[in-house]
């Protein structure tokens, strides 16, 4: 019986791992415009998210919020990002109870910045739309892990996992 070769291709680093997060200034659900730099000398989990209210956005923001006290203990912001109206989030986070700081880009521009605005093809048509991305920025400024086209499942407690190494890595 021949043997099966299992040839692992290790993925490569994102192009922003290692580089200054780009800096940011949006609106939250009450309007009051949130920068990243407010959050220096913490760390920052960001994900971009496409909708407010879907099925995959729901689980993920309410496994972010269930994990919300144990990042906080890390030293952690979580941050959501959408293209949503401040006064979607409200309802959204309004309906979930969630406690997670959301901010509105309806412009693109935070997206389009982290990469994270795409495009996407659904029953045949192209558009742009938000790739489930996330981010670990470090108190300095620097993403360092990124995420791509995330599965929602388990996904906070590997963020929470990589943080630690992170955390152990840094001597924080």
């Amino acid at each position: 019986m021949p043997k099966t070769l299992l040839i692992s291709m290790a993925q490569s680093p994102d192009p922003l791992t290692g580089t200054p997060a780009p800096s940011f200034c949006l609106p939250d659900a009450q309007g009051t415009n949130v920068c990243l730099e407010q959050f220096r000398n913490k760390w920052v989990v960001l994900y971009f998210y496409p909708r407010d209210n879907t099925p995959g956005c729901t689980l993920e923001a309410m496994q972010f919020n269930a994990a919300l006290e144990k990042f906080a203990e890390l030293g952690a912001q979580v941050i959501g990002v959408s293209i949503d109206s401040q006064e979607s989030h409200q309802k959204f986070a309004g309906k979930l109870n969630l406690n997670i700081l959301l901010l509105s880009d309806m412009e693109h521009t935070v997206l389009s910045a982290y990469g994270s605005w795409k495009p996407k093809t659904m029953f045949g048509k192209e558009f742009f739309g938000t790739q489930r991305d996330t981010f670990l920025i470090d108190p300095l400024g620097t993403i360092v892990a990124v995420w791509r086209r995330v599965s929602v499942r388990g996904h906070a407690e590997e963020v929470k996992a990589v943080l630690l190494e992170q955390q152990k890595a840094k001597g924080t």
